[in-house]
């Protein structure tokens, strides 16, 4: 059955190119059924958050109607860049299934690893310059989610 899942996240990367997009598709699964596909619409949507994943979960979470993917696998054609490791992070996304590696990605000029390094340096060190402003006056909506008794937690 994996090898099902896994193979139409592969035909999702090959369409992807073909269609003008990068190497990637992945599928969301739950309950053995593909409920959501996405594949790599960065360029074609001028969106650098449009990666395979990232559009499949969007599209899970609009058919689910929740921000929680729990008791889902996700099928994709390559080790999830950091971004979309974040995203299937706090998707709470069960299992990660993965056919290429960031190396092999690497190896085509799609290389992650900067950003992957970028997290482990200081925040002073890191490519783009981070500074901190205005603490007081955005530490206000903080204070309002702490005291809401209704806030959904996520």
């Amino acid at each position: 059955m994996k090898n099902k899942f896994m193979t139409r996240a592969i035909q999702l990367s090959i369409d992807s190119v073909n269609t003008g997009g990068g190497p990637f598709g992945s599928v969301i699964v739950k309950d053995n059924q593909i409920i959501s596909e996405g594949m790599n619409r960065v360029t074609s949507n001028n969106d650098p958050t449009a990666h395979g994943e990232i559009v499949a979960i969007r599209q899970a979470c609009e058919i689910l109607n929740t921000f929680n993917l729990s008791g889902t696998e996700i099928y994709t054609s390559c080790e999830p860049c950091p971004m979309c490791l974040s995203g299937i992070y706090w998707a709470h996304v069960d299992k990660i299934y993965y056919g290429n590696t960031r190396t092999d990605a690497a190896k085509i000029g799609f290389d992650d690893d900067f950003i992957y390094q970028e997290f482990n340096k200081d925040i002073t060190s890191r490519k783009i310059s981070m500074i901190q402003t205005m603490n007081d006056e955005a530490s206000k909506a903080f204070d309002s989610w702490e005291k809401k008794p209704d806030k959904i937690k996520y």
